[in-house]
């Protein structure tokens, strides 16, 4: 009597190779449907391994400062440069060394969905995290991109394991620490990637908050960027203690 069909598609999940001696018996089967289950099978592996090949890909920069001999390498990105309201969020992430997570990448080019999963990874799996944040206050007193650096600095400071050495997303930062600066860094380094990612799902899940506290801007769906419904809260309701009053058109509802 045949195998059943479903039951071939669970015995196929476990498997890991195309030369597994199961999968040369099922190519013989005619029927169509384990033909379909083994192509869906093919399909799976191909995704796996260029999955796999994408983080030995951006593992090298960490290769390399393993080989130099630093031990806690640091991975530091922000995210919240172009709002017009709520704070500039900050993370620096330690990995570590033999424990994959596969699929970082930038946080941007991520479903949420796919955010919230990997994030709960690096929360589990992370050797140690660190979050800076810089308020608007501060924003409005220093520029962005000074309290960028600020909240960069503040997430290094937070570590509970002081980095040897930092990986940080087009960024210089006055530490005492060696670093490199890596142009587009939270796409090619697995480390910068994980604090893209923290960074991003912390700060979306504070301005969900937000949205709570100052209902009509649409916080809670668009992070405090210039959305056409966050415009609208503006001219009907004016600015709120969290928005950027060195932003335009911010500083034009200033009375």
């Amino acid at each position: 009597m045949s195998e059943a069909i479903l039951s071939i598609k669970e015995r196929l999940k476990e498997i890991r190779s195309l030369d597994d001696p199961a999968v040369a018996v099922l190519r013989q089967d005619p029927r169509k449907g384990v033909q379909q289950a083994l192509l869906a099978f093919e399909k799976r592996l191909k995704k796996e391994a260029l999955i796999q090949e994408k983080y030995l890909e951006m593992s090298m920069f960490e290769q390399m400062a393993y080989e130099q001999g630093h031990e806690w390498i640091a991975g530091i990105d922000e995210v919240g440069r172009g709002p017009l309201a709520g704070p500039v969020v900050a993370a620096a992430v330690i990995l570590p060394k033999n424990k994959q997570i596969l699929g970082l990448n930038d946080s941007k080019q991520l479903s949420e969905k796919k955010r919230t999963t990997l994030y709960e990874q690096i929360q589990q799996k992370a050797i140690a995290i660190g979050i800076g944040l810089i308020d608007e206050r501060k924003i409005d007193e220093v520029n962005i991109y000074e309290a960028s650096k600020l909240a960069m600095i503040q997430a290094v400071e937070k570590l509970a394991v002081k980095p040897s050495y930092l990986l940080i997303d087009a960024m210089t930062l006055e530490l005492p620490i060696p670093q490199e600066k890596l142009i587009k860094g939270d796409a090619r380094s697995v480390s910068i990637a994980a604090a893209s990612i923290i960074a991003k799902v912390y700060r979306d899940n504070l301005m969900k908050k937000y949205e709570e506290l100052y209902p009509g801007y649409g916080f809670g769906h668009n992070a405090g960027y210039g959305t056409k419904e966050h415009l609208q809260g503006l001219a009907n309701l004016g600015i709120t203690p969290i928005h950027r009053k060195t932003f335009a058109p911010v500083k034009n509802y200033l009375t």
